[in-house]
């Protein structure tokens, strides 16, 4: 009587070892589950000093026998508050306040101060035209309608600025969120208040 051989199960085995490894790594890159047990702290300073205020412009006295004017108003020399808002927590507890400033040229800048929130893969600072919705409501209505991408959030914890393109309408763009672009969630948000 012949022995038979019985198929060796090696070529399944390592190709179900190499479909889980290959799965592994797809969720290690989607989840990034480091991020959870790693804070990024930024400590930026305020966006405007002193140096980079214009100065007031001078008028010129007004000449012999010419009617009398009032003299225009002094130019604004230093940056202005104008909105601000405190974060509310989404899919993480978010904490810390925000604020946007204008410059005497025109230029605007969003501060984010005081962060607290988790780390987690391909956050964004967003300005939005949507509302600010606590609860689990209001978790992914940020892409909804109208945003502005301010870039990556530098960091998940601590104080940071973020500069605002020229064209943005910030009479519609009334909240900002910690945006995970990768899971299309709010991780916290702020509305804006004009001050």
């Amino acid at each position: 009587m012949a022995n038979r051989r019985r198929p060796s199960r090696r070529p399944i085995l390592l190709a179900i070892a190499a479909i889980l490894l290959v799965l592994l790594v797809v969720l290690l890159y989607l989840f990034q589950p480091w991020k959870l047990f790693v804070d990024e702290t930024v400590d930026e300073a305020a966006p405007f000093t002193a140096a980079t205020t214009t100065a007031a412009t001078t008028t010129a006295p007004a000449a012999p026998g010419s009617p009398e004017t009032d003299p225009p108003a002094p130019a604004r020399t230093e940056p202005r508050m104008i909105a601000r808002g405190t974060f509310i927590s989404h899919e993480h507890a978010t904490s810390g306040s925000v604020v946007i400033y204008e410059s005497p040229d025109g230029s605007r800048v969003l501060r984010i101060e005081d962060l607290r929130t988790s780390n987690g893969p391909d956050l964004k600072v967003w300005l939005t035209d949507a509302p600010v919705i606590e609860g689990f409501a209001g978790w992914g209505v940020f892409d909804d309608g109208q945003y502005v991408d301010l870039g990556a959030l530098k960091g998940n914890i601590g104080s940071q600025n973020y500069e605002i393109p020229p064209d943005a309408d910030l009479t519609e763009l009334t909240s900002v969120s910690v945006w995970c672009a990768r899971f299309r969630v709010s991780f916290g948000a702020a509305e804006l208040l004009p001050v």
